[in-house]
């Protein structure tokens, strides 16, 4: 109770700021709008000119995203200064100029500059620029190579515009580019329809969630005085001015559209799908813009979340379960595949899991910590991935590899030290960020608890069996690609320097950045370096929540690590042990054990059965869903359609057709022909008959006639005048 208390007094504290916002802090963070300028303009300049360009544009996208980084940089540095400069709160910087007019207020477009987006500038740009070397070497010789420059870097660009967006509705133009980019990417090999079909299933899969988006917008839109500001939204929401049942709503509808670009249960389906394009994408997509778009808007408006899920002193709700499931069960799907990538897919829906879970149980800055470090060493598995591929043509971990640490030494080198930070082991950057978002859930209440923002005690729970599940999957695939015997075809080789080189960088940051958020009172780092990208990321300002902040667990620490080396173990003693002394034994290279639980019935193969097929989500959507609506109410369609309207159509016709005879006969025929017509006619000739009598030639009978015309005339003037 003395936590719940204490988690309670920190969301309700109020601190005196000084202004949310300034206008200028130097030139990277006020020009800031030239980091996805440039990969814009490369789009451009690569469609025009690339293939007439001596690398057919590659060196165009390179050259931009470089630019792009070294201003991140930049901004970064300066961003440091200003910070530290602060006293009263950090002001963002906030630049804007005028949009549109409309309904009598003007919407402003601008940028937003705090530490959250400084923070994503570098991961963007860094892991963009690593991937465009990268793609060089992948996709040489590809039939499409300067079309996939040129969106490689517009899909950079928009993930950028939308960091950098200071109002909802910048962040939907950017929400959406990012999606139409990646269906274009994904689906880079449309000649394969498996390719095309991924495509379609992640734009459609995602355009579930934007009606969400859409809503939720809309609500905040008029909930919060007719502003689509970011920070006028966020400081009405925060000083209590913003009713809490919009608040409700607004909050679940934004999480449907995170559960869909984020991959969280039950809208994840397409993300394994999208192992369908060129790996570079996947590495892009998975580490550093689309999937993490929905984790970076709601750190952007948590004001939203924090009180419409009223995270504060609970226990449980929506977000932190909807992200406690996805870790757990979308880390279990990952043990059945046999594509490599597809285990990394579903091993990046489990750790948006944990970020979502991050954020809802109010581990703010954990969660960003673990998309900083989960952008390096995922990117690091999903090129090393792409170099073993690129060696042996498949992706196929049981058929075509395996055995492979031998003849790829540096790419074996590379995958380990990022398996390893995946599996959140000690001292890599892995272990740090999970461990600081075990630790937000207010642990176990051991020597007090952790003082987070609340007693999420499954959070916790689900958080610790996911990262055995994490150790024993991974465990597995580098058994499968990289130990054992070789099982594939042809001469299996290095790769170049282009792909080696990537990997080494990302394997760098890999074991590094965890560095940069060292806890309080670890005795090995100096004070001063401790926990300093809260310090720097945090938002200190009015258009933030008052969050508490979770003190690190030493215990907690340790039992996660034995946790995740029980599950690691576990898997070393099925592969390593089991299955490598049965290839040996019987002389042939084998991946499984033929007599293992799962052979033996009884719930093992039940859990199996589930998980090959996908808990049946794809059964679900494609089988009964879409088969609904392609079978019978396409049918009930096409029958109301020929029946009824149709019907009333063919029915109009005819009627249309009996009026017109109608008309004809009656009206044309009759009436006009014979009765005006003709009538007018016999008239005109029996009147012509009769007056030509009058025609005699006889001058007086002429005069005779005008002197009566003359004298009724006066006649009819007399009478006139008379009245």
């Amino acid at each position: 109770m003395n936590m719940l208390a204490a988690a309670l007094a920190a969301a309700e504290e109020t601190v005196a700021y000084g202004p949310s916002s300034v206008d200028s802090a130097g030139f990277f963070l006020d020009f800031a709008w030239l980091v996805p300028l440039l990969p814009a303009l490369s789009f451009a300049g690569i469609l025009l000119f690339g293939k007439r360009l001596p690398r057919k544009g590659s060196e165009l996208g390179v050259a931009a995203v470089a630019g792009s980084f070294v201003l991140s940089l930049g901004a970064a540095i300066t961003w440091i200064g200003h910070r530290d400069e602060a006293h009263e709160g950090v002001a963002a910087v906030h630049r804007t100029v005028g949009w549109l007019d409309w309904g009598g207020i003007t919407y402003d477009a601008g940028i937003l500059l705090d530490g959250l987006s400084v923070m994503m500038l570098f991961v963007v740009t860094a892991v963009s620029l690593l991937v465009h070397i990268y793609s060089t070497d992948y996709v040489a010789g590809d039939a499409r190579y300067t079309h996939f420059f040129a969106f490689l870097s517009l899909f950079t660009a928009a993930m950028l515009f939308f960091v950098l967006s200071d109002n909802l509705l910048q962040m939907i133009v950017g929400w959406e580019l990012v999606g139409v980019c990646s269906f274009v990417l994904i689906g880079h090999w449309w000649e394969d329809k498996a390719n095309s079909d991924a495509a379609l299933k992640a734009f459609f899969t995602n355009r579930v969630g934007d009606i969400g988006l859409l809503v939720g917008v809309s609500i905040l839109f008029f909930a919060a005085g007719r502003t689509f500001d970011t920070l006028t939204l966020s400081e009405r929401i925060n000083a209590g001015e913003v009713s809490h049942t919009a608040l409700v709503v607004a909050s679940l509808c934004l999480l449907a559209a995170v559960m869909s670009k984020s991959g969280q249960f039950i809208l994840h389906t397409w993300l394994p799908d999208a192992m369908a394009g060129p790996t570079p994408v996947s590495a892009l997509i998975h580490a550093a813009t689309m999937v993490v778009a929905g984790i970076f808007m709601v750190a952007r408006l948590y004001p939203v979340f924090w009180e419409g899920m009223s995270i504060a002193g609970s226990s449980i709700n929506v977000l932190a379960l909807v992200g406690a499931v996805t870790l757990l069960f979308g880390g279990m799907l990952a043990f059945t595949q046999n594509d490599i990538k597809k285990v990394l897919a579903y091993s990046t829906v489990s750790q948006l899991g944990y970020m979502v879970m991050a954020l809802g149980v109010g581990a703010w800055t954990a969660a960003m910590f673990h998309l900083f470090t989960h952008a390096f060493f995922k990117a690091c598995l999903f090129l090393g991935s792409g170099s073993v591929s690129h060696a042996v043509h498949s992706f196929d971990m049981k058929t075509d590899m395996g055995g492979l640490r031998k003849v790829m030494p540096h790419t074996y080198r590379t995958f380990l030290v990022a398996t390893v930070a995946l599996m959140g082991l000690p001292p890599l950057a892995g272990f740090w960020s999970k461990d600081e978002i075990l630790a937000g859930t207010g642990g176990w209440g051991l020597f007090g608890g952790t003082h987070g923002n609340g007693n999420y005690t499954l959070m916790l729970v689900m958080g610790m069996v996911g990262a055995a599940v994490t150790a024993a999957y991974m465990t597995r695939v580098v058994y499968l690609t990289f130990f054992g015997t070789y099982r594939g075809h042809g001469h299996p080789h290095e790769s170049g320097p282009r792909i080696l080189v990537p990997l080494y960088v990302l394997a760098f940051f890999a074991v590094v950045a965890g560095l940069f958020n060292m806890p309080k009172g670890f005795q090995l780092w100096p004070e001063a370096w401790q926990e300093r990208f809260g310090h720097y990321v945090e938002p200190v300002a009015a258009y933030f929540p008052a969050i508490g902040h979770a003190k690190p667990s030493w215990s907690l620490a340790v039992v996660s690590v034995l946790v995740a080396l029980i599950g690691a173990g576990l898997a070393w003693r099925y592969y390593f042990k089991g299955v490598q002394q049965r290839s040996e034994a019987a002389g042939a290279p084998l991946t499984e054990i033929d007599d293992g639980p799962v052979s033996r019935g009884g719930l093992p193969r039940a859990v199996h059965t589930a998980l090959v097929n996908k808990y049946y989500f794809d059964h679900l959507y494609t089988d009964v869903i879409v088969k609904a609506v392609k079978g019978p109410l396409a049918k009930a369609t096409y029958w109301s359609n020929q029946r009824i309207i149709d019907g009333v159509v063919n029915e109009a016709g005819r009627q249309s057709v009996a009026a017109g005879r109608a008309v004809y006969d009656h009206i044309d025929q009759t009436l006009i022909d014979r009765v005006i017509v003709d009538g007018s006619g016999r008239a005109s000739d029996s009147a012509g008959e009769n007056l030509r009598g009058m025609q005699t030639g006889k001058v007086q009978q002429y005069a005779a006639i005008l002197f009566a015309a003359a004298t009724i005339l006066a006649g009819v003037f007399m009478l006139i005048l008379s009245l």
